[in-house]
Parts: structure tokens; C-alpha cells; sequence
């Protein structure tokens, strides 16, 4: 990979973390952008639906099971506007979830860059079963 595009993803990794200071969620906040053809063609941050109150966990402290995920967020507001995300780049804070891939593939989306990991792997491990390419630019 050349330099500029090391600066590229780095760029839109860094304006990934701030989108992500968005979420109402306390636990973690988690940004993501689609880009194809070096512009931003959707946003997302892990939330509750249009229409629900931004409270993300309940009073036990875990995440209510319908918040969505910022991949998902992003994915279908670029869905909703009538682009297309085939050939996209998705940067995201942290490692997507297993349904979050899915949603990923299904979107057409070729290539992710990732800053943390997520607990679990199966997601990246899904995407590179798939052929994604996959970049992680941790600190």
C-alpha cells in the first residue's frame, strides 16, 4: 500500500473517531464512514432507531438489544439515499461484529480499515473468508 493512501485511511479513521463522539452510548462509541471514489458517501454511529429515546443501555448497565451498530447505521443511510456502496471503503473505530459483516458483504462493500479490536473475531474472520480487504491501523 503507498504512502498517500496510508494518509488517506488514516484521515478518514480519525474523522471515524470524532463522528463517533455522536453516540449517546456509554459503553462504547463506535464511528463509521463509506467512502468511494475519495468522498464520503455515508456516516454512522451506534444509536437507538429514529424515533427512540437516545438512552443505549438499560439499568444493569448492558446495551438494550435494539441499538443498532454504527456499520448498520451507516449502511443503511447509504441505502436509503440511493447511492451505492459496491467498491466502497468502510473506516469503523472498532472490529465489526458477525452481523455487522454480513450487512458489509451484502452491502458490496471491498475493503474495511479498522482502528480497535472487538472482543470477539468472527467478523473479521468473515470478511477475509470473503476476500475483503482488511486493514487495521491501531495505535
Amino acid at each position: 500500500m503507498d504512502e498517500k493512501q496510508i494518509q488517506f485511511d488514516k484521515s478518514y479513521l480519525e474523522m471515524a473517531q470524532v463522528w463517533s463522539k455522536n453516540s449517546y452510548c456509554k459503553r462504547r462509541q463506535v464511528g463509521a464512514l463509506i467512502v468511494k471514489d475519495k468522498m464520503i458517501i455515508s456516516d454512522g454511529y451506534n444509536g437507538t432507531p429514529s424515533g427512540f429515546e437516545n438512552v443505549c443501555e438499560d439499568e444493569n448497565g448492558l446495551t438494550k438489544s435494539y441499538v443498532l451498530h454504527a456499520e448498520a447505521n451507516a449502511i443503511t443511510k447509504v441505502a436509503k439515499s440511493g447511492n451505492s456502496s459496491e467498491g466502497a471503503t468502510m473506516y469503523v473505530t472498532t472490529a465489526p461484529c458477525i452481523e455487522c459483516a454480513k450487512l458489509i458483504i451484502q452491502a458490496g462493500i471491498r475493503r474495511l480499515v479498522y482502528k480497535d479490536n472487538y472482543r470477539k473475531t468472527e467478523g473479521i474472520d468473515l470478511l477475509k473468508r470473503v476476500g475483503i480487504e482488511i486493514t487495521n491501523l491501531s495505535d
